[in-house]
């Protein structure tokens, strides 16, 4: 090889290397730029965090020290099935302070009336439910803050909203200028709405010109006298005289059309009467035997004369629904299948031991039926000092639940109001119901066929067609009419 080819071949490995250095330091410069870059950014990040964490240390201190652990206070599930409630009322308010076992409200569901006490020890931060509202099972109630320390009391939730009124259907809603907001609670809106009434015309006397509920009912007042006094007077107009000039009568003006007392309204219906509604539509579904008989009453009338001074004297109020309820129980023992109830599909027969009989009572929250549980073993008194005590806590609407649930056979006491016959409604899965009517004073034959004055009741009895034949109803009823025509038959089959 010569000297030149040694030359070349020095020179060629020599770029080569060079080159490859070359690229090595290129790439090296690029990764050390964006070290730098990153560096940098990391830098200032950090020095910015650094000045908020020294212009905001003392509002962010102070916010964990008085914040504590807010916990939400669900609606347990109060059992038979039961998956809303009605709130009836609220013994707390937003800012109260609560303790383990304090009540917290009163809930109404579709068969009794309970009382909800708090688990935990706090304040009550948020209130989730108005009054007359329905809850959920499983939804929270409020929100109860955990902490023990002094906190200051929040003012009423208080929410500033668009005052706009839904239009009638087919028309276009109506919305007020954005700007314009009232200071108002949900309940006054709540009322407010149902009268479609725009809250930007309601003058505001609370606090800051907050809308309360009188301001709405004031509101709605001014509007009722605004109607009454805008009525048309009309003046009767003169018919024009005939060419005749014969005198004629003046016609009487139009009289105008009556102005309405009140105004329409709409409720929903909530509570019991969502819970009866729901049963008689269930109830009606099953095919009934419908059988009607006229009581003489008279020996009763006399035997109750008897024993009413002794039931004075212990504080009883004596009806004559004693004399029927047991009357019910003994004829029972001997037809025990209308002491009975049925699933769903009508493939059992389920017969009950003892004599739970319902009696349907009309109260102001609507028709409850509450039981006296076991009757069979009660006597003529007992059964009555029982009764007293259901009446009582019905017109208070304490019931409780025990005392709703559980009956076997209902009676439904119609003459207490007024009345004779009735097609009563079983109470499923019940089989069999019996509405009693009033007792009137008629005239009847004796057996020598003189007319003679007497007590007669009438009853009606309905049962389910489906497990029971019309036979066995008018056997039963028989024997419950000869305990009543004849009461001392009743006392020698008690137990």
């Amino acid at each position: 090889m010569s000297w030149q080819q040694i030359l070349v071949k020095t020179i060629l490995g020599s770029v080569r290397i060079l080159s490859t250095n070359i690229l090595k330091s290129f790439k090296n410069y690029r990764t050390l730029r964006y070290v730098c870059s990153v560096k940098k950014t990391h830098t200032h990040l950090h020095k910015h965090y650094n000045q908020i964490k020294k212009t905001h240390r003392c509002n962010l201190f102070t916010s964990s020290r008085h914040l504590g652990k807010i916990v939400s206070f669900n609606l347990s599930d109060i059992g038979e099935g039961i998956s809303e409630v009605t709130l009836k009322e609220w013994y707390v308010k937003e800012g109260d302070k609560v303790s383990q076992f304090d009540s917290i409200c009163e809930v109404q569901s579709d068969k009794a009336s309970v009382t909800i006490t708090s688990r935990y020890d706090g304040t009550v931060r948020k209130i989730y439910y108005a009054v007359d509202d329905m809850a959920k099972v499983g939804s929270p109630l409020v929100d109860i803050e955990l902490l023990e320390e002094d906190t200051s009391s929040s003012d009423e939730q208080v929410d500033q909203v668009q005052d706009q009124i839904a239009a009638p259907a087919g028309e276009v809603s109506e919305f007020l200028d954005p700007a314009l907001k009232v200071l108002t609670t949900p309940a006054v809106r709540r009322i407010a709405g149902e009268h479609n009434i725009k809250l930007s015309e309601v003058k505001g006397t609370g606090k800051d010109g907050r809308i309360l509920k009188e301001d709405v009912f004031a509101y709605l007042e001014s509007l009722k006298s605004k109607d009454t006094t805008k009525a048309p007077s009309e003046s009767p107009s003169r018919p024009p005289k005939s060419p005749s000039k014969q005198p004629q009568q003046e016609r009487p003006p139009p009289i105008p059309a009556p102005q309405p007392m009140g105004q329409d309204r709409t409720e929903p219906i909530r509570g019991i009467r969502k819970a009866m509604s729901r049963t008689m539509t269930k109830s009606l579904s099953v095919p009934c035997f419908s059988y009607c008989d006229e009581v003489d009453v008279t020996p009763l009338v006399e035997a109750r004369g008897l024993l009413k001074s002794v039931a004075e004297e212990r504080g009883l109020k004596f009806s004559y629904m004693p004399f029927f309820i047991k009357a019910v129980s003994l004829a029972l023992m001997e037809y025990p299948i209308l002491n009975a109830s049925v699933d769903e599909k009508c493939e059992n027969i389920f017969y009950k031991a003892s004599h739970n009989i319902g009696i349907a009572m009309d109260t102001v929250q609507g028709l409850v039926v509450p039981n006296i549980k076991g009757v069979q073993g009660l006597t003529v008194l007992q059964v009555a000092a029982e009764l007293s005590r259901l009446q009582d806590l019905g017109r208070k609407g304490a019931l409780g639940q025990g005392d709703l649930t559980g009956g076997t056979f209902s009676l439904s006491n119609i003459g207490a109001i007024g009345g004779t016959y009735a097609k009563p409604v079983i109470l499923v899965p019940e089989v069999a119901i019996g509405a009693i009517g009033k007792i009137q004073a008629l005239p009847r034959f004796d057996k020598n066929d003189n007319i003679v004055k007497r007590s007669l009741l009438n009853i009606s009895w309905t049962a389910d067609h489906r497990v029971i034949d019309g036979a066995t109803v008018c056997r039963f009823s028989n024997l419950w009419k000869s305990y009543l025509e004849n009461p001392m038959s009743m006392f020698m089959h008690m137990r």
